[in-house]
């Protein structure tokens, strides 16, 4: 049990991170890499697993 709320706590920082740090673009930036700003939050989950 202690090892799935571990597992669950990483997976939650990994979204956090990867979503503050696509939020932070610009929308050029994320223009250019073929993102747009509704895309964050499933980018953000994908790298979160």
């Amino acid at each position: 049990m202690f090892d799935t709320v571990v597992t669950k706590l990483r997976s939650y920082r990994k979204y956090q991170e990867t979503y503050r740090e696509l939020a932070r673009l610009s929308g050029r930036e994320l223009d250019d890499l073929g993102i747009s700003r509704s895309d964050i939050p499933a980018i953000a989950r994908r790298a979160a697993r």
